[in-house]
C-alpha cells in the first residue's frame, strides 16, 4: 500500500471499511482457505511426434465437435474436487465447450452426476503451453473412486499435447453429450486426451506421492481399463492412510534424451514439483536410456555411459530435496530378450546389461536417495538374474504383467510414505557411500 495513502486514511474511516466486510463473505472466506488439496490422479501430457519415428502415435490429428468419455480411477478421497485440462504441447489454443462429470458407483446404484464450469462459464480456451483448473465441484469421493469425465470439443482441435497409451481408453462420440443423458459410442482412442489431472480436497493434511517413471510405471503389459499399473497397486495401499499417488510414468520416457515425452529433468517442474500436496518422489527411470541406443528406437545414438545416468538421478535428488520432498530410488528391472521377435528387437545386449548392472549398484549404495525399493532383486529370477522371472512377466520380457506391478507395490515400504513429516525421516547425508 503507498505510504502516504496510508498515513491519509483516518482510523475511523479504517474501522468502517473493516465492518464493511459481511458475516457471510468471511464465512465464505473461510471455507475456501480450511481445505488441503492433493493430485489423486494423474496423467503426464507428453508432445505427439513424427511418422519417422518407429512407433505409431495411434491418435487422429484432430478432434471436432466430438465428445471424449474418459475413465479414472481417484487414489485419495475427498470432500471436493477439481479437474485439469492441459495444453502444455499444443500449437495452439483449444476450447472446451462443456465437461460433465459422473462418480461412479456399482451397477445397481444411480450415478451422481455435475456439470463442471470454469470461472464460472461452462467451457474455457486453453492457451499453447497452458493448462487450466476447473471450478471447485462439490461431490464427495471416496478413496479409489471412478469417476466418468465427459468433455466436448465444438471446435477442429489438433491433437499435439496427448498422453500415450497408458492401458486406457477413451470413449468418442458425435456431438455434445455433456447437456443430455446418455452416451452413444462412435468410436475409441487408446491413452488420454487434454483432461491430465484431478484434484481432491480435504480438511486434514494433503499428501501426495508421485512415480516418476517410463513404460512399466505407466503400465504397460498390465491388464487394460483395469488399473492394475504398479502405482494403482500401491495406491490401494495408501488410502487407508489418506494417501494420494500420481502417476507421472510415461511410456518409452528417459532421464537424459526426448521422444516420446520430454526428459525427466525438463517435466521435473511440471509432473512432480508443482503437484498439489507432494511430499515424496518414486523414480523408477533409466532402462530406456540404456536400451535404446542401437536399436529401432534410437539406431544412431551412442551409447549412454554411467556418469551421465548418475548426474541425472543427482539432479532429480537435489531438485526434491531444495523443495523438501523426500525421494525413493528403484533400481531397474532385468530386461534380457526385451521385445525379441517383434520389430522392436535391439533393446538387449551384454554390454548394455552391464551398464544396468553399475547403474543399480549405484541406487542401492548411495547414500542421496532417502530410499531405495529393489525391483531387481524382486522381478529377477533366481536362475537367470538377468531375466523377468516367468511369474512377473507380461510375456514381452520387458515389462511385468499384472502379477509383477503387483509385488512391486507390495515391495514398497509405506511407513516413511504416511509420515507427514519429511524432515524427520530424512537420512542424514554422509561421504562414505553407506546409510546412516
Amino acid at each position: 500500500m503507498n505510504k502516504s495513502l496510508t498515513r491519509e486514511v483516518a482510523p475511523a474511516l479504517a474501522l468502517a471499511l473493516s465492518l464493511a466486510v459481511s458475516v457471510d463473505a468471511l464465512a465464505h472466506q473461510t471455507t475456501q482457505a480450511s481445505g488441503h488439496w492433493a493430485t489423486s490422479w494423474y496423467a503426464s501430457p507428453q508432445p505427439v511426434w513424427g511418422k519417422d519415428f518407429v512407433l505409431p502415435v495411434d491418435v487422429p490429428s484432430f478432434i471436432e465437435n466430438q465428445t471424449l468419455r474418459e475413465t479414472v480411477r481417484l487414489s485419495a478421497g475427498g470432500s471436493r474436487l477439481r479437474l485439469v485440462f492441459s495444453n502444455r504441447y499444443g500449437s495452439e489454443p483449444i476450447t472446451i465447450g462443456g465437461v460433465r462429470l459422473a462418480r461412479l458407483k456399482p451397477p445397481t446404484a444411480a450415478m451422481t452426476e455435475r456439470t463442471v464450469t470454469f470461472a464460472g462459464q461452462p467451457g474455457a480456451t486453453v492457451a499453447p503451453g497452458a493448462q487450466v483448473i476447473s471450478d471447485v465441484v462439490d461431490l464427495p469421493v471416496a478413496p479409489l473412486t471412478q469417476l466418468a469425465v465427459r468433455s466436448y470439443f465444438p471446435k477442429r482441435t489438433p491433437i499435439t499435447s496427448f498422453h500415450w497409451g497408458g492401458q486406457q481408453t477413451i470413449d468418442v462420440g458425435s456431438g455434445d453429450w455433456t447437456r443430455q443423458a446418455g452416451f452413444t459410442i462412435d468410436g475409441s482412442v487408446k491413452g488420454r486426451l487434454f483432461l491430465s489431472g484431478v484434484l481432491v480436497e480435504s480438511s486434514g493434511v494433503a499428501r501426495t506421492v508421485v512415480t516418476l517413471g517410463d513404460s512399466i510405471t505407466d503400465g504397460n503389459g498390465s491388464t487394460p481399463d483395469h488399473d492394475r499399473r504398479w502405482p494403482d497397486f500401491l495406491a490401494r495401499r495408501l488410502a487407508p492412510h489418506g494417501v494420494a499417488v500420481a502417476n507421472a510414468g510415461i511410456s518409452g520416457a528417459r532421464l537424459l534424451q526426448d521422444r516420446m515425452g520430454v526428459n525427466a529433468l525438463a517435466r521435473m517442474e511440471q509432473d512432480v514439483l508443482s503437484q498439489p500436496g507432494v511430499t515424496d518422489l518414486i523414480v523408477l527411470i533409466g532402462i530406456n536410456d540404456i536400451g535404446w541406443p542401437g536399436s529401432p528406437f534410437a539406431p544412431a545414438e551412442r551409447p549412454v555411459t554411467l556418469s551421465e545416468l548418475v548426474f541425472a538421478y543427482s539432479q532429480l535428488i537435489a531438485s526434491a530435496h531444495a523443495r523438501g520432498l523426500r525421494i525413493v530410488g528403484g533400481t531397474l528391472p532385468p530386461f534380457e530378450g526385451a521385445l525379441e521377435g517383434t520389430p522392436y528387437a535391439g533393446h538387449y545386449s551384454v554390454a548394455k546389461e552391464q551398464l544396468r548392472q553399475q547403474v543399480n549398484s549405484w541406487i542401492r549404495d548411495t547414500a542421496d536417495f532417502d530410499a531405495v525399493v529393489d525391483f531387481d532383486a524382486l522381478l529377477r529370477d533366481p536362475d537367470n538374474p538377468r531375466r523377468l522371472l516367468a511369474t512377473y512377466d507380461s510375456g514381452n520380457h520387458l515389462h511385468p504383467g499384472d502379477a509383477g506391478y503387483q509385488a512391486m507395490a507390495d515391495a514398497v515400504d509405506i511407513a516413511m510414505l504416511i509420515r507427514p513429516d519429511v524432515s524427520a525421516t530424512r537420512p542424514t547425508p554422509c561421504t562414505s557411500g553407506e546409510r546412516p
